[in-house]
């Protein structure tokens, strides 16, 4: 008896608390959703940027093998690009560089001439809904992010679990509790059987 009741006031102070901890999260998580879920509604705001300049021999390095590193940074510098440039994109070819900066909603595909030593660089700006439902997804949101997006799944995982525990102890509400999950478990995959291809 004494486990017990423990346990209740363990997964009571659990769930109430942990709920609080997730409550952005899940709002985040459930917004974000329905934006992705729709995202014909929401994907106007694109801007468009055509922007271009030109390296020093200093910036551009040795011929044969070019300075990456510096033709980054003084784009990043001068064009106020930002997002990260991914090492496996930027490609080195005989008469060009190619590589883009990526962050959440956002791109800026450059391509730099090596015989003249200028560049090019088209930047899009897609829009407040757009960086969202990249947070969502992780995606060009960095190592950080991930971990954010690990730990809101962790939360939730305990929020759930700690409710599934506090079920037990309300006898009252507990048969038509663990129906109700089980009919909408069963539910939700007699759906996805159904209609998902």
């Amino acid at each position: 008896m004494r486990l017990r009741k423990q346990t209740a006031i363990v997964s009571r102070w659990l769930h109430i608390y942990l709920s609080m901890v997730s409550f952005a999260v899940v709002l985040f998580f459930a917004v974000t959703g329905l934006t992705l879920n729709h995202a014909e509604y929401f994907s106007h705001g694109e801007v468009v940027k055509n922007l271009s300049g030109s390296l020093s021999a200093k910036e551009m390095g040795p011929k044969e093998h070019p300075d990456t590193l510096a033709i980054v940074e003084h784009i990043r510098n001068t064009d106020h690009v930002h997002g990260a440039v991914n090492t496996e994109d930027l490609r080195v070819d005989d008469d060009q560089i190619t590589f883009s900066f990526r962050g959440p909603g956002y791109s800026a595909d450059t391509t730099v001439d090596r015989a003249t030593a200028k560049y090019q660089v088209v930047e899009t700006k897609a829009g407040f809904v757009a960086v969202i439902n990249d947070l969502h997804k992780g995606r060009d949101s960095g190592k950080v992010w991930s971990w954010v997006i690990d730990g809101s799944a962790i939360l939730l995982t305990l929020v759930s679990l700690s409710g599934l525990v506090l079920i037990f102890f309300i006898y009252k509400r507990r048969t038509s509790g663990l129906l109700l999950a089980a009919i909408a478990t069963a539910l939700c995959l007699l759906l996805y059987r159904i209609w998902v291809p």
